[in-house]
């Protein structure tokens, strides 16, 4: 169980609309599947990341097997916060009863109703729930009534519709349920790779007082900055981007070799499995190894033959 892992009483939990009030932009790492992970939330926290997410975790799944909370959440006391963990549910009171499991140890729970593969909508998650914002206002109200902690946030992340007056909508209902923000990925859930509706996070900004976080091809801090200005939102959240360059946040135009040996430090520590370990890394070297490189690192199958590569050509 999560309480064999953390001392309730020593979490270090904090109040995640303490950043939305802060002024600046909010910098989220988004939940992705494999990837966003502690060890991985520990790099970016390092790295000028405000606020992390874990992937998107089945309600229905965690709520009935101790063996799906051990495998699917892990945190720490101190460091991993603020911390949001992303649900999948289609049932009011599965989201409550995973709300109370992770409320002592994670300072929010976000829903996803912006996930467009098909196994998830064919189940009734993701982004199917855009079209029933009722059942989106039900399960936040459930939420909000049945966890005592007023400063545990309560989020979606959503996509759009066509229509962006159902949209908006669906973001007044939620709005007025009581939502802390909405995270607005400014595609349809048939788009994959068209061009963002930045536009349509604008409207959605301006149509509500509590806040909104764009989402959507975010690839570097200028990019941000660029986001931030066409959308007025007051955060924004990344994914690939952060895959590629764990130190974006920060600045760097490209993965630094100190975030390159960090990794691997937090990496080791954690007892991350090879398989994470290396895809991270291949991510992060992609824009900084060759083609002939790649081919040779993409291939390594041990974790003393990364350490093995990286000392000789990087003095990692």
């Amino acid at each position: 169980m999560i309480g064999d892992i953390i001392e309730t009483e020593q979490c270090q939990l904090k109040d995640p609309m303490d950043l939305f009030h802060s002024g600046q932009v909010v910098k989220i790492c988004a939940p992705m599947v494999r990837y966003s992970k502690l060890a991985f939330r520990t790099l970016v926290r390092k790295y000028s990341c405000d606020l992390c997410y874990t992937p998107m975790i089945v309600a229905a799944d965690f709520v009935r097997s101790a063996k799906a909370r051990d495998s699917e959440f892990t945190t720490d006391k101190v460091g991993d916060h603020p911390l949001i963990v992303q649900f999948a549910a289609k049932e009011a009171q599965v989201l409550c009863d995973a709300a109370r499991i992770v409320c002592p140890f994670a300072d929010g729970i976000d829903l996803n109703c912006g996930c467009p593969q098909r196994w998830a909508m064919s189940e009734g998650y993701g982004a199917c729930l855009i079209n029933k914002p009722e059942l989106v206002r039900d399960m936040v109200r459930h939420v909000r009534n049945q966890i005592d902690n007023p400063r545990f946030s309560v989020s979606i992340k959503i996509r759009i519709h066509e229509d962006l007056k159902r949209t908006v909508d669906l973001c007044q209902k939620a709005e007025a349920t009581g939502v802390s923000w909405i995270t607005v990925h400014g595609r349809s859930v048939e788009e994959r790779h068209q061009p963002v509706h930045y536009d349509a996070i604008k409207t959605i900004k301006q149509s509500m007082s509590i806040p909104i976080v764009a989402n959507g091809d975010i690839k570097t801090l200028k990019d941000a900055e660029n986001v931030h200005r066409l959308t007025e939102a007051d955060g924004v959240m990344v994914a690939r981007g952060l895959l590629a360059n764990p130190a974006m946040f920060a600045g760097y135009e490209e993965t630094p070799l100190k975030c390159i040996q960090d990794w691997v430090d937090i990496a080791l520590e954690h007892g991350t499995p090879f398989t994470c370990f290396h895809h991270h890394l291949m991510y992060m070297m992609e824009r900084i190894t060759s083609k002939q490189e790649k081919k040779v690192f993409n291939v390594l199958s041990s974790t003393s033959a990364v350490l093995d590569y990286l000392n000789d050509h990087y003095g990692v």
